[in-house]
């Protein structure tokens, strides 16, 4: 990876293109230290210094924000609408028959549904701005702070309708920064500014460790977090370059005086084929009864019992949840993002076929038998990702939300392979000599 780095610098164009995404991201690093108008910067930073061991409710939101969202910054919502907006069209690609014409018009049909993400992912800036604003003058965000209800100091409705109208600005300047990577830079933006939110949490997690421990001046914890990490970076690596080729082989055909087909391929069908998706959908149903129960007044019995058993990441009712969804979201979003009735079709109208599968249907059959056996090990393999670190960095005084989780886990690692393969593509594509015969 390092030695791809060195070349690219080397390469003129490749460097303009990395400084330029360098440049964007400490444009967004910025934005995400401003605070918004309307808010005491100076509470803020006091509740946030009192919670710092427990984000809540809020921690999934302020992980992919970079820790923007607990500080009130502009960039406060980072690129989370934006991602959720993705999922729900992908979602509905399925269901929408006039999304799904679009998706089969190419590049055509893809900017429209792109333009459609935009929209989509405004409108929930717009709701979620509001949600964060009300959940700060209500005191809500930082739970454990004396003087969180001081944080909104004007409760006139012009700074209301100003901070949310500041927050939604600024979720639109972060899905602009990520096209501008996209088109004149290096990598897909949105999973660039991704990436740059959840590993600019890293320091000072691992330094908050190290304060908390307690062996030789906390840094044998430390050094176990680190290697924890470590291996959990290979064993994710190991599992996300895993795939299952099923060969393809095409007949020969003869169009006027032309012969085409004849040559052997192979689908690859990963391991893991619903990526970081099924993470993140658990994670999100588990704080909504959470959610609901922190903003319903009363001490019913259904509330108690949603603050005893769902809002503790190390809690045996949580974990089991928790796994059991990322078991049933890796299907579910396995079933509705690989077609193998769609695949067999385009197969058998090329003349394409499975050694030893009659095309059409039985290939259906079989490319679905050979999915569902891969995506139980892969399920499974999400469920332990997500839960080993929870359970082990406990142990060290680590809070749920500690960066190393199943969700930074995947999307750091899954963001970096990405990126490295497209600069080595481009690599190669400047210096390949068969270009230059």
């Amino acid at each position: 990876m390092l030695t791809a780095f060195t070349q690219a610098f080397r390469t003129p164009d490749l460097r303009k293109k990395l400084l330029f995404t360098l440049g964007i991201i400490v444009v967004y690093r910025v934005g995400t230290h401003v605070p918004i108008p309307g808010v005491d910067y100076r509470v803020v930073q006091e509740c946030v210094s009192q919670t710092s061991g427990s984000q809540g409710l809020f921690g999934l939101v302020n992980l992919f924000s970079g820790g923007a969202l607990l500080q009130i910054t502009i960039f406060a919502l980072g690129i989370l609408p934006y991602i959720t907006a993705s999922i729900i069209l992908q979602l509905l690609t399925v269901v929408i028959p006039r999304l799904e014409a679009l998706k089969k018009e190419g590049q055509a049909g893809t900017a429209k549904i792109t333009q459609y993400t935009r929209y989509l992912a405004v409108a929930l800036a717009i709701l979620q701005g509001t949600g964060l604003v009300a959940t700060a003058r209500s005191g809500a965000l930082f739970s454990g702070c004396s003087a969180a209800s001081s944080i909104v100091p004007d409760r006139s409705i012009f700074i209301t309708i100003l901070m949310v109208i500041t927050i939604t600005a600024g979720t639109a300047v972060v899905m602009w920064l990520g096209e501008l990577i996209t088109d004149r830079g290096i990598g897909n933006g949105m999973s660039i500014l991704m990436f740059i939110s959840i590993a600019a949490t890293f320091p000072s997690a691992l330094w908050a460790i190290k304060k908390q421990g307690t062996l030789a001046g906390g840094w044998i914890e430390f050094g176990a977090v680190i290697l924890v990490g470590l291996v959990m970076v290979g064993l994710v690596v190991f599992v996300e370059q895993a795939q299952r080729r099923i060969p393809v082989q095409y007949a020969k055909r003869m169009i006027g005086r032309r012969s085409y087909g004849g040559t052997s391929t192979y689908i690859p069908l990963k391991v893991n084929q619903a990526g970081v998706i099924p993470v993140i959908f658990a994670s999100s149903l588990l704080y909504i009864p959470a959610l609901i129960a922190q903003f319903s007044g009363g001490n019913s019995s259904w509330k108690t019992w949603i603050e005893q058993n769902l809002t503790k990441g190390d809690h045996p009712v949580y974990i089991s949840l928790y796994f059991l969804l990322i078991v049933f979201f890796a299907f579910f979003y396995v079933s509705i993002s690989f077609n193998p009735d769609e695949v067999a079709d385009n197969m058998k109208q090329y003349g394409g076929f499975v050694p030893g599968i009659r095309a059409g249907r039985p290939t259906a059959q079989y490319l679905s038998y050979v999915l569902t056996r891969i995506t139980w090990p892969g399920s499974l393999y999400l469920g332990v990702i997500a839960l080993v670190p929870t359970i082990a960095l406990v142990g060290f005084g680590a809070t749920n939300n500690f960066p190393f989780g199943g969700t930074s886990i995947l999307i750091i690692v899954g963001v970096g392979l990405e990126t490295v393969r497209q600069i080595e593509s481009q690599l190669q594509q400047r210096h390949y000599d068969g270009f230059l015969r």
